[in-house]
């Protein structure tokens, strides 16, 4: 292995704590803690500034405005997402530079580069194929794409034209693409032939057909990417490819007010009907530029591989929009972790030099179980930052993923955030630092948040309470909720009122103003009078060696309210027993105490994943409960419920 400098080094006073070195502070864009004090006193002198590192057509007038439940950012400016992602690079001299990297799963297919220019290109022929359908500035345009390099330029072309894009996960149900097609009121739908995943080719178009059944979708745009036999529709279906071929590679873009509406993605409702949360241009950009540029330390040498899907929110900001708006190469790759084999992530890495790797929790687990001999076979040598996203990261997970995969010298930056707020809003700055297993880090410079009790008044420093976020309200948060201001009003302010935006998140914060996620409130347990965290009892069952990957989930008691209920997987060779579940409630008592004991502990071989490799919770809390599961199809690995039923004697 090539010999890698050292990004970071532990404090000589507390365990696993680690600090960035003086290499890595002289290469931050921020290294001085100061800035937070300083965006503290003033946010909008702080975000104007960050404003002015992008392009604008016409400058702002105003700052920020607020009144009840409604907030603008950088009133009265034009700009537009695709110009800031691409022509700006191509007119500094940078159009030969690599934009785009795009690994297929299968191995024998090579992988496809696009450079800024070419890349802005293709934008712009398939912006000027949109036009010639009529497609216009505001009209809804869905994507329901694999991750191939069709999906981030469609979505460019797209905002390049003033419309508004509505992603939809490619493994979702026909049903799932067509709620959100008809919520929104899509008028064309870019979609492909089908996929590959772990080997098998997954087609795609027959899905396609039947979510826009009875929707507005006027024109289906298909993708050639597998080559499959799909279903056709003589005057609505056109290939992409014969579609683009005759277009202009020139579309000037739209200039687009600040706040006019940019995308459409539709997240979980606790009813299960979707949200569509709405972000619009100026506010977003900023952020999804800004903190791209500083959590990940990003500059025009880096190749910056986040591992999300383009369907979710992460995807969105930090594999398209952030990483092309500071102008480094991203990276998309269409398959599974664990195809061909379980070295695919870190052959990735070696082969194209990955600089920074952004993944979840989740993925990293699986890596634990699946062994510390893969990632040694690799050259890993090439990463200088390592990213965590999607849920609380236990500290077993955290430290497995600094020795083995940042070789115990990249620092972890372990962001909080939702698709409510666009981007990230807490975490630990590469050249600030502290950074600490299960710690997020502190609120992004010029974000302001709060941790408050049930009466809405703040906690005191180590008590856990509500994650809330506080005026001015960050840039890239949500302007509502598509088709439904009262919804949006209730769900985001009902709890405290308009000036706090309530998270739903729980957290704990230090005297230094870190911040450790403790998990959803809604996967908060009541048990004899003690709120308990989820996401706490299962942190504290991965501390034992044993323990490759746990989820928790409630069930109620007659006595106590509620107890959890532990889901575990153990590591290879480890063996199921009443003597290990004894041993793991002992580490709860450890860890947490008495009370999060656990009131049964099953020991399964696997566990309802997404697609994106995300526990299905709400599977294994109606199994515990003998509630209706209901659809599983979107499921990776839909049988493994059927197991569980019988594990657990559901009765449903």
């Amino acid at each position: 292995m090539a010999e890698a400098k050292k990004w970071v080094e532990p404090d000589p006073k507390r365990e696993n704590w680690f600090w960035p070195t003086d290499e890595l502070r002289e290469r931050a864009w921020v290294s001085d803690p100061k800035i937070y004090e300083e965006a503290a006193a003033d946010p909008l002198a702080f975000w104007e500034k960050r404003a002015e590192e992008i392009t604008w057509f016409k400058r702002w007038d105003k700052v920020y405005e607020e009144e009840p439940y409604a907030f603008r950012w950088f009133v009265g400016g034009k700009l537009n997402l695709s110009y800031n992602s691409l022509d700006r690079h191509v007119e500094a001299g940078k159009g030969d530079k690599v934009a785009l990297i795009w690994e297929p799963e299968p191995t024998d297919e090579p992988n496809r580069t696009f450079t800024y220019r070419e890349l802005l290109e293709e934008v712009s022929r398939l912006a000027n194929a949109l036009k010639s359908l009529g497609v216009k500035k505001g009209d809804r345009v869905g994507i329901y794409l694999p991750m191939i390099p069709e999906a981030i330029i469609a979505m460019q072309a797209v905002v390049r034209i003033g419309a508004v894009h509505s992603v939809v996960f490619s493994a979702f149900s026909a049903e799932s693409l067509r709620d959100r097609m008809v919520d929104c009121g899509a008028k064309v739908l870019i979609t492909a032939d089908g996929y590959f995943r772990r080997g098998k080719l997954i087609s795609l178009k027959p899905n396609a057909d039947k979510g826009i059944a009875g929707t507005s979708v006027e024109r289906v745009i298909v993708v050639r990417r597998a080559g499959n036999e799909i279903p056709w529709n003589e005057g609505r279906d056109i290939w992409y490819h014969e579609l683009v071929k005759d277009q202009p590679a020139e579309c000037p873009p739209e200039e687009m007010d600040a706040e006019d509406l940019a995308f459409i993605l539709y997240t979980s409702g606790t009813t299960g009907k979707p949200k569509g949360v709405m972000h619009t241009t100026g506010g977003y950009a900023v952020q999804a530029y800004t903190t791209c540029k500083w959590d990940f330390n990003l500059h025009e040498d880096d190749i910056h591989w986040c591992t999300a899907d383009v369907g979710w929110i992460t995807g969105h900001t930090y594999i398209n929009y952030g990483p092309l708006m500071n102008g480094v190469a991203t990276v998309v790759y269409e398959g599974s972790p664990d195809y061909p084999d379980y070295g695919r992530m870190w052959a990735t890495i070696q082969k194209h030099k990955v600089t920074v790797y952004y993944t979840a929790p989740t993925a990293i687990r699986m890596h634990v179980k699946w062994g510390e001999e893969w990632p040694k076979k690799y050259d890993l040598s090439s990463l200088r930052v390592l990213g965590t996203v999607g849920e609380p990261i236990n500290e077993e997970a955290w430290l497995w993923y600094f020795k083995h995969i940042g070789g115990e010298r990249c620092p972890i930056i372990d962001t909080w955030w939702q698709t409510e707020t666009g981007a990230t809003c807490v975490e630990a700055l590469p050249g600030i630092g502290p950074f600490i297993p299960t710690v997020a880090g502190r609120p992004f410079p010029g974000i302001r948040a709060d941790i408050l009790d049930a009466g809405g008044q703040p906690v005191s420093p180590g008590e856990g309470g509500y994650l809330v976020l506080k005026p001015p309200f960050p840039p890239a948060l949500l302007r509502g909720l598509y088709g439904d201001p009262e919804k949006y009003k209730a769900t985001y302010f009902g709890e405290y009122g308009p000036k706090y935006y309530f998270t739903r998140d729980g957290a704990r914060m230090d005297e230094m103003g870190n911040i450790r996620i403790t998990g959803r409130v809604d996967d908060v347990m009541n048990v004899a009078g003690h709120r308990l965290a989820t996401a706490e009892v299962e942190d504290a069952l991965t501390q034992h060696p044993l323990v490759s990957e746990v989820a928790v989930v409630s069930k109620p008691d007659e006595v106590k309210g509620e107890v959890p209920v532990a889901f575990a997987l153990l590591k290879a060779g480890a063996q199921a027993s009443d003597d290990l579940k004894r041993e793991l409630i002992k580490t709860v008592d450890q860890y947490i105490g008495p009370t999060a004991r656990p009131a049964e502990i099953y020991f399964v071989d696997d566990l309802p994943k997404t697609r994106s490799g995300k526990i299905m919770r709400r599977v294994l809390k109606a199994l515990v409960r003998g509630e209706p599961v209901g659809d599983v199809t979107t499921l990776r690995n839909p049988e493994s419920v059927d197991h569980l039923k019988e594990m657990v004697g559901y009765e449903g």
